[in-house]
């Protein structure tokens, strides 16, 4: 029997990392989830993580790593700043959602958890066309931390492979959408918004974001059914 290829998938418990799990499931990875606790201020997405790595019955090897909030300083998903709800997103400016070194330090721990268990992906969901600015999304940046992996490792410079993998990152997302619908990923469990609550607020970047993709394809959102 052959051996599928593991891979560690981060998964935030949004639309898009959720998508990317159903695609690794898809191309038969192994998978290993893992989730970062960084000071968000609220606990929905991690619930909702957890809910999907239990929907792919990996809940057993599903990681969850909490680091310490103080390294995130000026961003509104970990302080108490006001989350932008006006609706205009500028390419050209970073909003206050940013959180510095954020997917840096997530796949740094990817990376660890990934060369520590032999695996040969690491997958996220960066996406450069319907996104808000951030720079840490963006090909070039997906490109240097290959670079990095390359370096970096024992399995690497020994002359293995470890990938990392961002199959969203030139997807609008009502594409997106439609391929989380495609692979029935579980996008009923899903949690997008910037905000805590007991329902979406429908007004902060993510919201409109995600609302914009599931409009533009003529479907219901599942996680608001």
């Amino acid at each position: 029997m052959v051996e599928k290829p593991k891979a560690v998938v981060l998964l935030s418990g949004g639309l898009d990392s959720t998508t990317v799990m159903a695609i690794a499931h898809k191309k038969e990875y192994d998978l290993y989830p893992l989730t970062v606790i960084y000071g968000q201020r609220h606990q929905r997405e991690i619930e909702s993580a957890k809910a999907v790595a239990e929907h792919y019955g990996v809940a057993d090897r599903h990681i969850i790593v909490e680091v310490d909030s103080r390294l995130f300083k000026g961003s509104s998903l970990t302080e108490n700043l006001e989350v932008p709800s006006d609706g205009v997103m500028d390419p050209n400016i970073i909003p206050n959602t940013y959180v510095p070194g954020r997917n840096t330090l997530l796949l740094s721990h990817a990376l660890s958890y990934a060369e520590s268990i032999g695996a040969s992906f690491i997958c996220y969901g960066a996406n450069a066309l319907d996104y808000s600015g951030y720079p840490d999304c963006r090909p070039q940046f997906v490109d240097a931390y290959q670079n990095l992996i390359n370096m970096a490792t024992k399995q690497t410079t020994a002359g293995n492979y470890l990938k990392l993998e961002a199959p969203l990152m030139h997807m609008t997302k009502a594409e997106i959408s439609a391929e989380g619908l495609s692979l029935e990923a579980p996008l009923n469990l899903t949690w997008s918004c910037y905000k805590g609550g007991e329902t979406p607020c429908g007004v902060c970047d993510s919201c409109r974001l995600r609302a914009k993709g599931f409009d533009e394809i003529g479907k219901s959102d599942p996680a608001l059914a």
